[in-house]
């Protein structure tokens, strides 16, 4: 694998490595706009990662970036157009549309309105402010470590509740269920495994380095860098790859969130760039458009390198040991400890950071990110971008 100098500065800092790990579910600015959109970002390697981790050919991967990149376009103009009638947006990788669920008492000038857009429309029960709010009063309760997470499933139109299945009978997970039930339309669904945040002992490879803990950069910014808050050990400086002083981080919040940022200095720049690792080239960053639920989505990070799946869902909360997490967005990625802090992007546009999940990448798992465009607003960063 070639590496350079530059590759590494720009990257200097991915996922924490040595970092204790979260129970419960995984902890690890603008957008530039419709006319880097309209651009295909389909590098021969991309394309090969897509095929082998989707299972698509060269030609159904092409036409599956094309397509969801004309559904993010689209995304803010029928949600617009849905008004108070709109129960959700994803993308459907079957039609290869955007799909914009809108309950039965939509006014047929609303339906029209949506459709002009180019999406689909599907009924659906309820709005996506009343899930909304469901989702809010959940938030407001203490989830013991049998529940995974919550979060709105805008296809169902339901908010789903995972419960670890080994602890269902548990006291206070039932409970836990039992007011749920009581918030709004809640539905249960009953997973394997608690997702962890991403971090690990430090190890050789291409880290950053805080304390005993290894991570990796999720994005540059004029200044710095992105990553996961868990990463932050409050020790003070920040190393990188090469064990030379990057900065020191400047901000940072977990539990609730889960993110941080890192001055950059000491000869040490940024690049819009994402590594490849080899597996791609490496990706140029030209924006921050929010890809639907159902895109594909890649993670770059120091441990297992580069990855692609599905988004399966927004606005997640994550429970994990340290507390809950909110506003995650859950992915079919995988990633081990030290991927934690890395890169989620869907074409060209920065999605988010990494910050925890279950399982591995030799038998499977998911990966949740905590958003770039919140962490940007957070702390009043703008995104470097090609």
């Amino acid at each position: 694998m070639r590496r350079t100098r530059l590759a590494h500065a720009a990257l200097a800092v991915l996922l924490t490595l040595g970092a204790g790990f979260a129970a419960g579910t995984a902890p690890a600015t603008a957008s530039s706009g419709d006319a880097h959109a309209a651009k295909a970002p389909a590098s021969a390697g991309l394309l090969t990662a897509l095929q082998h981790d989707l299972h698509l050919t060269k030609a159904q991967a092409e036409r599956r970036l094309a397509a969801e990149q004309r559904a993010t376009a689209a995304e803010p103009k029928a949600r617009k157009a849905a008004g108070s009638s709109l129960g959700g947006t994803w993308y459907d990788a079957g039609s290869e549309t955007l799909t914009v669920g809108l309950t039965p008492d939509a006014p047929p000038a609303t339906v029209r309105a949506v459709r002009a857009t180019g999406a689909d429309v599907r009924t659906v029960a309820h709005t996506a402010r009343e899930l909304a709010a469901t989702q809010a009063r959940l938030d407001k309760l203490n989830a013991p470590a049998g529940i995974a997470g919550w979060r709105v499933d805008p296809r169902a139109s339901t908010v789903v509740v995972d419960v670890v299945a080994g602890e269902k009978a548990d006291n206070d997970v039932r409970r836990f269920v039992d007011r749920a039930h009581r918030t709004g339309p809640v539905t249960v669904r009953h997973v394997s495994t608690a997702p962890r945040t991403f971090a690990a002992g430090t190890v050789g490879g291409d880290p950053f380095y805080t304390g005993n803990v290894r991570c990796s950069i999720g994005f540059s910014v004029y200044g710095g860098f992105i990553t996961a808050g868990h990463c932050d050990q409050h020790t003070g400086a920040v190393y990188g790859w090469d064990r030379s002083y990057v900065g020191n981080f400047q901000g940072s919040s977990f539990p609730d969130n889960d993110y941080a940022w890192v001055n950059v200095g000491s000869g040490w720049w940024t690049v819009p760039v994402v590594l490849g690792w080899g597996t791609v080239s490496d990706q140029l960053v030209r924006g921050s458009n929010v890809a639907p639920v159902g895109s594909s989505i890649c993670r770059s990070g120091s441990t297992t390198h580069w990855h692609c799946g599905t988004v399966l869902a927004m606005n997640e909360t994550v429970n994990y040991s340290q507390g809950a997490v909110h506003q995650m967005t859950k992915t079919s990625v995988c990633a081990e400890p030290g991927d934690s802090g890395g890169s989620f992007i869907s074409g060209d546009q920065a999605q988010g950071v990494t910050s925890g999940g279950w399982g591995n990448c030799s038998s499977g798992g998911e990966t949740w990110f905590q958003p770039v465009n919140e962490i940007l607003n957070r702390y009043g960063l703008t995104l470097h971008t090609a």
